[in-house]
């Protein structure tokens, strides 16, 4: 892996860090769960043959530290902030975004306030609820994650979240992957992994509880604005995990999809195939952003 060129960006009630790689047209990935500008470590690399490839911890976590730790996220203060990066690394030309779940909330939010700064979006598994004939259920289900973590702490408020996300009648799953967005590492198995790595996992484990109890409420509460987004729909690529169906995460972008009359993208592996497949996820995202 090419160590990165690291920057950083103050923004409003934050400051941001970010990686750079490569050269050519900006690509800036915009990270879901906790997984921060790591997440992206295995395809930035082959996506840097193309591409100035940018990745960035969003506000609050890991390396990018928040003024106010107690301050409410918003999808629009989030969205601003790639919005600044593109202004920075990218001043003169439109770039490219690939994001996945709740940064591919981000990313949807950024094209609708943004067109002119987006030639391209590849938004996988956008939880946008809201946009769903039966988001009533998702609320309910918000609180239930919310009431959990304030009576009986982080994990039990995880378990409920992931089991929520789950088609139903599915296998239990790490809830620390389910919940991070991120390679399925246990925290326990930090120790045995080289420095680096071992540090990835501790800042992952460390988001969690900003995560579940500030980014979920706040970024699934979020509904897009559906007719723009329509009428941007030519440099929108919807995408899924190709082991998803029925999930949760996989059936809003299936549902704008349909609206649009656009094709649904499917990429190997499930809601985290970016970490799982990283080889086979890189290649198709590549093909995407070249359509």
């Amino acid at each position: 892996m090419t160590s990165p060129a690291i920057g950083h960006l103050r923004v409003d009630g934050a400051t941001l860090h970010y990686e750079v790689r490569g050269e050519g047209p900006l690509l800036l990935l915009i990270p879901g769960g906790t997984g921060g500008a790591a997440s992206f470590d295995g395809v930035a690399d082959a996506l840097a043959a193309d591409y100035t490839v940018a990745s960035y911890d969003p506000r609050g976590m890991s390396r990018s530290p928040l003024d106010d730790p107690e301050a409410p996220q918003r999808v629009e203060r989030h969205a601003d902030d790639a919005f600044r990066l593109l202004e920075l690394l990218s001043p003169d030309a439109p770039a490219r975004v690939a994001a996945c779940s709740s940064g591919a909330i981000v990313a949807l939010h950024l094209l609708t306030v943004h067109p002119e700064r987006i030639e391209r979006v590849v938004a996988h598994e956008p939880p946008v609820v809201e946009v769903l004939p039966d988001a009533a259920e998702h609320r309910a289900l918000l609180a239930r994650v919310q009431d959990t973590f304030r009576r009986e702490g982080l994990m039990p408020a995880a378990a409920v979240f992931a089991a929520g996300l789950r088609r139903p009648g599915a296998d239990p799953v790490d809830v620390r992957a389910d919940v991070r967005g991120d390679a399925r590492v246990d925290a326990g198995a930090a120790t045995e992994l080289p420095p680096q790595a071992a540090a990835r996992v501790q800042r992952t484990m460390a988001d969690m509880p900003y995560f579940l109890g500030r980014i979920v409420p706040g970024f699934m509460a979020y509904r897009p604005d559906v007719d723009r987004l329509e009428a941007l729909s030519d440099r929108l690529v919807l995408a899924a995990g190709a082991d998803s169906r029925g999930e949760l995460p996989y059936r809003p972008a299936a549902f704008l999809a349909e609206r649009f009359g656009t094709e649904l993208v499917h990429f190997p592996g499930g809601h985290t195939g970016l970490s799982t497949h990283p080889a086979e996820f890189g290649e198709l995202l590549r093909k995407m952003l070249s359509a």
